[in-house]
């Protein structure tokens, strides 16, 4: 005799629904730190050969983001874009602009690397600086300073600031008539233009590597010198003095691996510098109207801590006053390899630090998207593969691997940072919580 079992049809579904199908996805990998998720554009293709720039990074007046960029042993541009439209084009050639035919690698101005100081009439200024090569018979003229003004779609070559040398900064204080430049070679003199006279003269202050003047809301133009101190010119008498700047009782110097190539910025009170140095992470404040013998300091301690630290020209004040910074580390956190880019935030009211979060690149395939681009795979012979610059965490995600190479915050509180291997304008927006 046969025995019949009847299952309810309602056990059946709850029994396999416990069950995981082989083809499920399995459960996502949590990174152990949050994202800061950015929408990356590749820079013009042709404006550069290497898929590389520098510090050159701004937003006009007229609320486009300005991009310097490296065309080594030929040229440099200047490229605009546009948020609104997400176009791009070319406002400088350096070639052009400066009436240009060079003759050998190192005769050519092979990079626009100065951050672009935008004066209150809407003008923005750079410089260009070489990209030496031992084996080239050629010798480099001197950097030169240009401008262009958004308002009339011109660009003007203001001539070559010292012979032989690239400049690293250009500054206008349009009020007075004055331009400051920074040579890149940390032997060199602080430089003045004077408009009317059209002509460069030293100042006497030798500013440090990729040092850059600051404005103060006195007038008074300011600077870091080869030995780490504050010069200051005082554009009504004409004088120029430097002296120490002291913070907890100690003299500001290079951080422990000696590199000293600061990144500072001006607060919104006029008066009040943040600095970082590349390869310190330590916050300072400095404030520029001291009085005294010393020029006074605050350190707030490290945005972050790791190791090896590195950050390019990526320290920006943002419209609330608040402070960020871009800083690669070491990935020591078992999540992936390599090294990972913070964004991290000090807030000088709260006196408070705060990690964002690992720039990620949520459009991976912004690259192959753009028009003209190199694809870049070895089997085409190009020297690089084209995410050469960027590596993959276990979850997927795209990031960067090497060096960022600027940032800034806009007035909307837009951040935007450049990032090589591909040249990528990375577009953030993040909350001021």
């Amino acid at each position: 005799m046969r025995t019949t079992i009847v299952v309810p049809a309602l056990l059946i579904v709850l029994t396999f629904g416990t069950r995981v199908r082989a083809d499920e996805p399995a459960e996502p990998i949590k990174p152990p730190f949050d994202y800061v998720w950015g929408h990356a554009y590749h820079v013009l293709p042709g404006t550069h050969n290497n898929e590389s720039g520098y510090f050159s990074l701004c937003e006009g007046l007229d609320g486009k983001v300005y991009i310097g960029t490296a065309k080594y042993g030929e040229n440099s541009y200047l490229v605009e874009f546009d948020p609104k439209t997400e176009k791009q084009r070319t406002v400088i050639d350096t070639n052009k602009v400066c009436g240009l035919n060079p003759q050998g690698f190192n005769e050519a101005q092979s990079k626009i690397h100065t951050r672009n100081f935008v004066g209150r009439s809407g003008k923005i200024y750079v410089g260009s600086m070489e990209s030496p090569k031992k084996d080239d018979p050629t010798k480099y003229p001197g950097g030169y300073v240009m401008t262009y003004d958004p308002a009339t779609d011109k660009a003007e070559s203001l001539g070559i600031a010292h012979p032989g040398t690239g400049v690293i900064d250009v500054v206008a204080d349009e009020s007075r008539g004055i331009i400051y430049v920074v040579l890149v070679d940390a032997k060199k003199p602080w430089m003045r233009y004077d408009v009317k006279t059209k002509k460069y003269e030293p100042m006497g202050a030798v500013p440090t590597v990729f040092g850059t003047t600051l404005i103060d809301n006195r007038g008074h133009a300011n600077v870091i010198t080869k030995d780490f101190q504050l010069a200051q010119y005082n554009p009504q008498n004409g004088e120029v003095t430097v002296r120490d700047i002291v913070a907890g009782g100690e003299k500001l110097k290079p951080g422990p691996r000696g590199v000293w190539v600061p990144t500072w910025n001006l607060a919104n009170d006029g008066r009040t510098a943040y600095l970082i140095q590349m390869q310190d992470p330590t916050l300072y404040a400095i404030d520029l109207l001291s009085e005294g013998r010393e020029v006074k300091a605050i350190s707030h301690g490290r945005m972050i801590d790791g190791k090896n630290v590195d950050s390019r020209c990526a320290l920006s004040i943002g419209p609330d006053g608040n402070v960020y910074a871009v800083i690669r580390v070491d990935n020591e956190t078992g999540f992936g390899g390599f090294y990972l880019h913070h964004l991290v935030r000090f807030n000088p009211q709260a006196a408070k630090m705060k990690d964002l979060g690992v720039l990620a690149v949520k459009n991976p395939d912004f690259f192959f998207k753009s028009p003209g681009a190199k694809r870049g795979h070895p089997a085409t012979n190009d020297e690089h593969p084209p995410y050469y610059g960027y590596h993959k965490l276990p979850d997927g995600t795209l990031t960067p691997l090497y060096n960022h190479l600027a940032m800034i915050v806009t007035r909307d509180g837009t951040i935007y940072v450049t990032i090589i291997y591909p040249f990528t304008l990375l577009k953030i927006k993040t909350s001021t919580k």
